[in-house]
């Protein structure tokens, strides 16, 4: 297949960049023309559907990488991408998607200007809430599972978007191709990160220079800041992905992207293997020590131009690893060695986490229709999958 399919203009691209404001895909563009890789600005495609702020998809002059830039917040991704996904000047069942944007950042992992690439994507908020001067005394969090009666266990109410899990293979490959990247710093950044330092070892990770790791996403609308929070959202990780996922980062659209992703995927027009997810952490999501939550969330960090920088300057190398080893690997596909999808085991096998495959593995493509109605009602294990109180 070549980028613009044949004789019917419709456009194959090999790589689609999903950024979601402007000063993420100008990071991306700068680091396209500077690493020789091509110009997004020199094909600009209407697409409809798109953000009113963004209405055009960029491409190279060759169609190989296009860019999407789907606006902010879960609603804006979530619509953005669906019509990218449906558009019909798009022939997309080969692409890769590279998600990345800038994120909020667990001291416990990375660093402000680190690079984080996901297995796991979590949406954190998806839960009852408590004021937490409202709270019971023996609940560590005002946030607590759908359906549940406290902290700590897992829903039982199921929406389907709680959880992804992508191509743990592809994002070990795009980790190496990300490694290669020579990441921005500077003096100030510096400098704020060495407030952490009394904190000791616990956050040694956000004293050092920015890095790649691999480690999974939150995902939330609310934009929140401190320990308590950050700590309630790291435990919802571990629960909810059965104890594997490790909290690093914190964005807001990650998990509406997935889930566009995966009901193409279902339809076959796009192919949830070929996803990866990278955040970039601009500001810490909990304070240093004698450091209240509240003024470190109005103080800046001054981590956000190194975080777009590193988003530019990691992002494409994985465009660089794939367009280069597109024949002898990429374009036959990564295949998964673990599973990958939603909560519900729509694409197929069996999730694990959650309350396992809603179609007993088959994926709901191909479940039978009496199976696809019972999902609306009931999950496997007794998981109520339609929205009740407490």
């Amino acid at each position: 297949m070549n980028h613009t399919g044949g004789n019917t203009g419709i456009i194959a691209p090999k790589v689609f960049i999903i950024s979601m404001f402007e000063p993420e895909s100008e990071a991306w563009k700068t680091s396209m023309v500077e690493s020789g890789t091509g110009n997004l600005n020199d094909s600009k495609i209407d697409v409809p559907g798109l953000s009113m702020l963004y209405p055009q998809v960029l491409c190279t002059a060759d169609k190989a990488v296009c860019q999407l830039t789907a606006g902010e917040g879960e609603i804006n991704a979530a619509a953005s991408v669906m019509a990218l996904v449906l558009s019909d000047k798009f022939d997309l069942r080969q692409t890769y998607f590279v998600n990345g944007g800038i994120a909020g950042v667990n001291p416990k992992y990375s660093t402000l200007g680190g690079v984080a690439l996901s297995r796991y994507v979590i949406q954190v908020a998806l839960q009852y809430e408590l004021d937490a001067r409202e709270k019971p005394d023996n609940f560590s969090t005002g946030y607590f599972g759908y359906g549940t009666k406290g902290p700590n266990e897992y829903p039982t109410t199921i929406y389907g978007t709680e959880v992804f899990e992508v191509n743990e293979a592809l994002r070990d490959a795009a980790y190496g191709f990300a490694q290669k990247a020579e990441l921005s710093d500077s003096t100030v950044v510096a400098d704020y990160r060495a407030k952490y330092k009394e904190a000791g070892s616990e956050y040694a990770a956000a004293t050092g220079l920015p890095n790649v790791v691999r480690c999974d996403t939150a995902t939330s609308d609310v934009y929140y800041s401190g320990t308590w929070l950050s700590e309630a959202f790291e435990t919802v990780t571990k629960v909810w992905t059965n104890e594997t996922g490790k909290y690093c980062m914190s964005a807001q659209e990650d998990n509406a992207v997935l889930e566009v992703l995966v009901r193409g995927a279902i339809q076959r027009l796009v192919d949830f293997s070929r996803v990866v997810v990278m955040r970039t952490g601009s500001d810490f999501d909990r304070p240093p020590p004698n450091v209240t939550a509240y003024q470190h969330l109005l103080e800046d960090q001054n981590g956000f131009p190194t975080a777009v920088a590193n988003l530019g300057k990691a992002g494409v190398e994985i465009v660089q690893g794939i367009l280069q080893g597109w024949e002898q690997t990429f374009q036959k596909g990564i295949k998964p060695t673990n599973y990958i999808g939603d909560i519900f085991g729509s694409l197929g096998g069996q999730p694990d986490f959650g309350p396992g495959s809603q179609t007993n593995g088959t994926g709901y493509a191909a479940a039978p229709v009496q199976r696809r109605a019972h999902m609306r009602t009931r999950g496997r294990g007794g998981a109520s999958v339609v929205r009740r109180r407490i």
